[in-house]
């Protein structure tokens, strides 16, 4: 209770969080496969790291944008017909819920700001990043990154992310950061994927731009959605840390199903 943060890597994107006495669930993705069409598109090559049996009672869901690595519907079912969490979407995306039976879903725009509980808010962040569910809905709904206020400090989930000016102005509000989670997957090649999804040496550079205590990494070693291949990004991230003069930046690489406590 209190302070007390607990961090598992479930998998890709998907983060437990645990702390203020609430158990926080982002871009919740348990199915074999992220696509619209049943038995195509890209299959996981690892195991979900908890089952989903053994989550304990999720009080709020946090989707970054609507890409079917993010926003899994048959996922969003069982959370919400086990717990019926409110669910936390971009602008557009909580009519879109709502109409597949998810009736706790509400739409957040950026800088937008709900309260959860007595001593936790949650701020809808700005990010760089596109949507679409189909051909025919390409950014008709919002993408986003979020904050999650606490007393004892701040948690800030990217989502999915290029780097941009949304950085500097996010530092602008935030001053530091207790936690981040950065995405470091799915950035090659860089000269198409980088208006999208950061590199690891960007998510290593807006760790130290966003003066966060401890970054996680995530978006990496789940699924086969770009030319970097599975190991690349974490293996860059420990060149990284191996080069930088101590004392070394807190950039943590978690096993799927790993949990951490975080100071």
């Amino acid at each position: 209770m209190g302070g007390e943060l607990v961090v598992t890597f479930v998998n890709h994107a998907t983060m437990l969080i645990q702390t203020e006495g609430l158990n926080i669930l982002t871009d919740p993705v348990w199915s074999k496969r992220v696509s619209p069409f049943i038995g195509l598109g890209p299959k996981r090559f690892r195991e979900v790291g908890v089952r989903f049996e053994d989550l304990p009672p999720i009080d709020v869901v946090l989707i970054s944008h609507n890409h079917y690595d993010h926003m899994d519907i048959p996922t969003l079912h069982r959370i919400h017909k086990k717990w019926k969490p409110t669910i936390y979407a971009g602008l557009g995306n909580a009519k879109y819920l709502r109409r597949h039976g998810l009736r706790k879903a509400k739409d957040m725009d950026w800088w937008d700001k709900e309260k959860i509980s007595t001593d936790v808010s949650v701020v809808c962040a700005a990010g760089q990043h596109f949507s679409s569910r189909a051909f025919s809905d390409r950014n008709k709904t919002l993408w986003c990154g979020y904050v999650i206020e606490t007393l004892h400090g701040d948690i800030y989930f990217a989502g999915d992310t290029g780097y941009g000016q949304f950085v500097p102005k996010l530092h602008e509000r935030y001053k530091k950061f207790r936690l981040a989670f950065l995405p470091i997957g799915a950035f090659r090649p860089e000269w198409f994927m980088s208006p999208v999804h950061i590199s690891p040496d960007q998510a290593f550079q807006m760790h130290q731009e966003l003066c966060v205590e401890t970054s996680i990494a995530m978006h990496f070693g789940t699924f086969h959605l770009a030319d970097d291949h599975q190991d690349e990004p974490p293996e860059r991230i420990t060149h990284l840390l191996a080069v930088s003069p101590d004392p070394k930046p807190n950039f943590i690489l978690l096993e799927n199903g790993e949990p951490t406590t975080v100071e």
